[in-house]
C-alpha cells in the first residue's frame, strides 16, 4: 500500500473512532471530524476555542452527499458545482443528518464538494461529511502550511495526516455562495 492511501486510511479510522484530525485541506490546514458526531465536533470546538453559534463548514464528496446535509437543494447547483474552478463554499439550509453545532443560528449549513484528492478520499470512505475548519484557535491566524499551525492544536489532535506537511502551497480561501431568500444563488465571497 503506498503512502497516500495509508495517510487517508488512518485519518479514516481516527474519525470512524470520532476522534478530531489534523489535515491539509483543498484550502488551508484543518481540524476535521465526523460531521454526524455531535461528541466529536464539541472535543473539536474545544481545542480551537470556538464559541458556539459559529458553525464550521462540512466537506462533502459529491452533490447527493450534499443532499444529506442540506434541506433545500437548488436546481441550478448540479450545473454550478460542475463549473467550479476553485474550492466553493454553498450556505444552505441545513438538514437533519448534520451535527447541531454545525448549524448557524440562522438554520443554514455551509458545503463545500471536496476537489482535492486527499479530503476527497477521506470523505468518500468515510461515507459522512467531514468538518473543516482553520487549524487555529479563535481570533488566531489561519495556517496556509503545516509549518503554521499552533503547536498546541499539533498536540491536541487525536490524529496528524503527514501527507502535504512540507507542501508550502498557499491557496486562496473557498469562494462562499449563498441561497438567496428568491431561491436563487447568490455569490458572498468571491
Amino acid at each position: 500500500m503506498n503512502r497516500f492511501q495509508q495517510e487517508v486510511d488512518a485519518a479514516v479510522d481516527a474519525l470512524l473512532l470520532q476522534q478530531v484530525i489534523l489535515y491539509p485541506t483543498d484550502t488551508v490546514w484543518g481540524l476535521g471530524c465526523d460531521a454526524e458526531a455531535p461528541p466529536a465536533v464539541k472535543q473539536l470546538y474545544k481545542l480551537k476555542g470556538r464559541e458556539a453559534g459559529k458553525p464550521s463548514i462540512v466537506l462533502v464528496a459529491d452533490l447527493a452527499m450534499m443532499k444529506r446535509y442540506a434541506s433545500e437543494v437548488p436546481a441550478e447547483l448540479e450545473t454550478m458545482l460542475a463549473n467550479d474552478t476553485r474550492p466553493t463554499t454553498y450556505i444552505l439550509p441545513a438538514g437533519k443528518a448534520v451535527a447541531p453545532d454545525l448549524v448557524a443560528p440562522d438554520g443554514t449549513v455551509g458545503l463545500r464538494v471536496a476537489k482535492d484528492e486527499f479530503c476527497f478520499k477521506v470523505v468518500r470512505r468515510l461515507g459522512h461529511g467531514l468538518v473543516s475548519t482553520s487549524a487555529n484557535k479563535a481570533g488566531e491566524p489561519t495556517p496556509a502550511v503545516y509549518a503554521e499551525v499552533d503547536a498546541a492544536i499539533v498536540r491536541g489532535a487525536d490524529h496528524v495526516v503527514n501527507w502535504r506537511q512540507d507542501d508550502d502551497t498557499r491557496v486562496a480561501p473557498s469562494r462562499v455562495v449563498r441561497l438567496g431568500t428568491g431561491g436563487q444563488l447568490e455569490v458572498v465571497r468571491e
